[in-house]
């Protein structure tokens, strides 16, 4: 079990976890979410005890992970997939770390199997793939038999094969009753995975809720309309707390909240107005997470065609205004 109790770090002026508390349960897997500069690497790696709090304290299975004679078998973890000698093979690597709690060759070979580098197990791991690295980390944090595992991003650079298996994976360790912890930006896949949520912005708790609560925080049902009438579907929509909102990835689509499916075709049926589309959709972890973390969000891209960078002016070979 993982115990985050009002922890803070700050950075000379930057407070990058600001009083932050909350709890990772065995027997289900915990998304940790957030967006960039949340908070989450460095809350991660105050657990594992790589950076020191500034206040409060973070501890693994009871204690602070440095109070633990065999960090190993307490808490895995992954939160750098090529953090690996890169002349040292996959075997050796996870037998170096081995070696320093006295695990065996033989559980060296187990993990192995588990993750599917047996066959390239003796391969010098700086030569490996992104997806490759990735499961050398994972065969890393599996390496101790821990009761607690806390990986971050673990599906980056796998293909959909690996993706499945390590949500399979995940969910077998907690199904065991192990302590799962999993950081990352992928919303569909930590959707299929995570059971709780704990999301951060600005180093501050937001929400450390079910995943049957934080669907009953969306904004609810809505409907996507198609229709070459937009302004006369707003019309025959007009109602106190019925909106129509412009669709921003079809021309003719509009997306309506505040009135079911049925109504709307009603409606729309004795208004003599054509509808292509009436599609009902609910919203989705993004969506949630969205909405829960945008005043938290410190990097706004700009579109490419709306920034403000000035026009220039094209030229010729001669250098000349053409």
């Amino acid at each position: 079990m993982i115990h985050v109790e009002h922890l803070t770090k700050t950075y000379g002026s930057t407070r990058a976890v600001d009083d932050l508390s909350f709890a990772v349960r065995p027997g289900i897997v915990t998304g940790f979410l957030g967006p960039n500069g949340a908070g989450k690497s460095t809350t991660m790696r105050m657990i594992l005890g790589l950076d020191r709090p500034t206040s409060g304290r973070a501890t693994v299975n009871g204690k602070v992970l440095a109070d633990h004679p065999a960090p190993l078998t307490q808490i895995g973890s992954l939160l750098e997939a090529k953090a690996i000698h890169p002349k040292r093979s996959a075997r050796n690597h996870l037998r170096a770390l081995a070696a320093t709690t006295g695990i065996g060759a033989r559980r060296v070979d187990e993990v192995l199997e588990i993750v599917g580098l047996a066959e390239v197990a003796d391969r010098v791991a700086g030569g490996f793939s992104l997806g490759m690295g990735q499961r050398l980390g994972i065969a890393s944090a599996l390496l101790g038999d821990p009761e607690t595992v806390m990986l971050d991003e673990p599906v980056n650079g796998l293909d959909p094969e690996g993706i499945l298996w390590i949500r399979n994976l995940l969910k077998d360790l907690a199904a065991e009753g192990r302590t799962v912890l999993v950081s990352s930006h992928l919303m569909s896949e930590m959707a299929l995975t995570a059971e709780q949520f704990v999301i951060i912005g600005r180093g501050r708790l937001i929400v450390d809720v079910s995943a049957a609560q934080l669907a009953a925080m969306s904004s609810g049902e809505r409907v996507f309309v198609r229709t070459p009438s937009g302004p006369l579907l707003r019309q025959v929509l007009a109602a106190d707390g019925v909106e129509v909102t412009n669709s921003s990835d079809v021309a003719d689509g509009y997306e309506v909240t505040g009135l079911d499916s049925d109504s709307i075709g009603r409606r729309a049926a004795e208004a003599g107005l054509v509808l292509f589309e009436l599609t009902p959709t609910t919203d989705t972890l993004e969506s949630t997470f969205m909405e829960l973390t945008q005043d938290s969000v410190q990097y706004h891209a700009t579109s490419a065609t709306h920034s403000n960078r000035p026009a220039t002016t094209p030229t010729n070979t001669t250098g000349k205004a053409a």
